[in-house]
């Protein structure tokens, strides 16, 4: 692809070690590609390294998220197809091929699926796997890796979502399911992850951000469709109020408060996702309107 076709969008934060041995690699890989790199507040020598690569440079006065990154390279890239990469080296320039056939082939979005050897721990390979079963149920579709950085897309079609994305690291998880929600074509290659060169830290923590990463799967479902998220909870509650309602009935012939509680909440819980489910699709019909 020419530079006007193609643009690489890597966030960076900290990662000068790893883009000395990256940059050299996807510029000999893909000579004719605009590569972008989003420098968000580091405080090395990451655009020392950049400048001396001789690919573009955008900086963030202070430290923004991933996210806010990624919103960043999408905004200035001027290919037509982007691709996202972390820029640790644990992606290989070698297999942006791959994601760029299946584009050919008539994808929109095209995600780097990380095979089992190369998961950072178990227990980071279990939280994705959950993720991904959550998400498959949702959408109808196999969802090989919700929380991939690997990814290319068609430019014009990443944008429309860019008010929705978060400043912070689950911008996969959006996109993805922004992709889906909005009925475009989502696919997957399987891919290896290399590990962290020597002297590169990851910025991730799973205990610490264990808290916010489960909000992903609230994110997941009010992204896509609220109802599938709400009714399961309000059944639950109804399910609830009712048998409890049954065992004082028989046990002191009464409707008690606790009952009128769980039915209560029951109804409540309902109409937030009645509601929810119609913000959602009038925040996906003006996206198609405009």
């Amino acid at each position: 692809m020419s530079r006007c076709e193609l643009s690489i969008v890597l966030p960076s934060k900290n990662e000068s070690v790893a883009l000395r041995v990256l940059l050299p690699r996807l510029y000999q890989t893909y000579p004719s590609a605009e590569i972008i790199v989003v420098d968000d507040g580091s405080t090395d020598d990451t655009r020392a390294v950049c400048e001396a690569s001789k690919v573009r440079v955008l900086t963030h006065p202070y430290s923004k998220g991933n996210g806010a990154a990624i919103k960043t390279g999408a905004r200035h890239a001027s290919g037509e197809i982007i691709v996202f990469m972390d820029a640790d080296g644990q992606h290989d320039p070698a297999d942006i091929h791959k994601l760029l056939h299946k584009i050919d082939e008539g994808y929109d979005l095209v995600v780097g699926a990380r095979k089992r050897s190369s998961q950072a721990s178990a227990a980071r390979w279990m939280a994705n796997s959950f993720y991904n079963r959550f998400a498959s149920r949702f959408v109808g579709q196999p969802v090989a890796d919700l929380t991939s950085g690997f990814r290319a897309c068609r430019a014009a079609l990443f944008r429309e979502f860019l008010h929705m994305l978060p400043n912070g690291f689950s911008y996969p998880t959006t996109s993805t399911m922004a992709f889906f929600r909005a009925g475009y074509s989502v696919g997957y290659v399987p891919i290896n992850v290399n590990k962290r060169p020597e002297g590169s830290t990851s910025h991730i923590r799973l205990l610490h951000d264990g808290a916010r990463f489960l909000l992903i799967i609230f994110r997941v479902g009010t992204l896509y469709s609220p109802l599938k998220l709400f009714i399961p909870i309000s059944a639950f509650f109804f399910a609830s109020g009712l048998s409890y309602y049954a065992y004082t009935f028989v046990v002191a012939g009464r409707f008690t408060n606790g009952s009128a509680l769980l039915l209560i909440t029951s109804v409540l819980v309902f109409l937030i996702g009645l509601v929810s489910e119609q913000i959602t699709q009038l925040l996906y019909a003006s996206r198609s309107d405009s």
